[in-house]
């Protein structure tokens, strides 16, 4: 059987998220097939938890010594969203030592895990982005460049990150400088990005056996003014129907779009694409890399209602990362 390291946690705002996707994979891998190892990651240090204990991981191979044997993993399963493990620094690491990695490269996460970059990419490959500015900590009056380039109401978010952590929605002047603090307590670059009245999809995409798929198209109905980071996460604040009550040539189109941003993006693993559906037109939002896996996140929904088990899954996103 294959050891897998199901490395979650992280450094950033999402790091009890990425807990519970990585318990979620722990739970559901098949034991048949694989031995798994939960493992968290952050500044304090790597450890493995098991049989109650913490065993702290050695960094320069990435083992584990378990009553004096050293413990290699043939895999790692990524469950980290946010720093170290959706931003391409994990990744690189682990490509430098050799062992593989179930989320995309380091190209592909660093890029997508910027917003504005990636928004420029999306959008030279023919898809709608919503105009923005991006802002970078120290900047004389930043307010002022929002003012000259974007409308109320609009968005104010942390340009590297996941969650909706540290985003803000500001109607007026007088709100720009609180969520403007705000976002840039999580990052030191800032994106202000128009409000694109609409309704929001996204559509998770694998590949497995060399073929993309795409999954049902859901549909996100926040109880709360958007979906921020208590609507997705605190029960009863957001409603997601999958597959989403929509036409099925919008679906069609939806996941169209996102199998061709897979493929062009370079994506590995288990990926999902971010919209809103304005007027017929979709306009991209942003792509995770790696989704949530806990038991309130989308992506596990939609795996279900396309006749998949969670289990199914994780094999299949093991065996294609393994395919050199």
């Amino acid at each position: 059987m294959l050891n897998v390291a199901i490395v979650c946690g992280g450094d950033s705002g999402e790091h009890e998220v990425s807990e519970k996707s990585g318990a979620q994979v722990f739970h559901h891998l098949d034991r048949l097939k694989f031995t798994p190892y939960l493992i968290r990651v952050s500044r304090e240090g790597w450890f493995c938890l098991t049989g109650g204990k913490e065993i702290p991981v050695q960094k320069n191979d990435f083992t584990l010594s378990i009553k004096g044997e050293k413990l290699h993993f043939d895999v790692v399963f990524n469950a980290i969203h946010g720093t170290p493990g959706e931003d391409g620094k994990l990744q690189g690491y682990f490509d430098m030592i050799g062992i593989p990695c179930t989320s995309s490269g380091v190209t592909t996460s660093a890029l997508t895990f910027n917003k504005s970059f990636c928004k420029k990419v999306v959008a030279s490959m023919g898809v709608k982005t919503a105009n923005s500015v991006l802002l970078y900590r120290g900047t004389i009056d930043p307010a002022y460049a929002i003012w000259e380039e974007i409308a109320f109401p609009c968005f104010v978010k942390p340009n590297n990150g996941g969650s909706s952590v540290g985003m803000s929605k500001v109607n007026n002047a007088e709100e720009v400088e609180e969520a403007l603090q705000k976002a840039f307590h999580e990052d030191a670059e800032v994106l202000v990005e128009d409000f694109v009245q609409g309704r929001e999809l996204t559509c998770g995409v694998i590949r497995s056996d060399g073929e993309i798929i795409a999954f049902p198209v859901t549909e996100i109905i926040s109880k709360t003014e958007y979906f921020d980071y208590e609507a997705k996460y605190k029960e009863g604040l957001a409603e997601e129907v999958v597959p989403a009550d929509i036409a099925d040539d919008v679906s069609e189109k939806c996941r169209n779009i996102s199998m061709k941003l897979y493929e062009k993006l370079n994506c590995r693993g288990v990926v999902r694409f971010d919209y809103i559906y304005s007027n017929f037109e979709f306009h991209f939002l942003e792509v995770n890399t790696v989704p949530g896996l806990s038991e309130q996140s989308i992506v596990p929904k939609m795996v279900r209602a396309h006749g998949w088990t969670l289990t199914e899954m994780y094999t299949r996103m093991i065996e294609e990362c393994l395919v050199p």
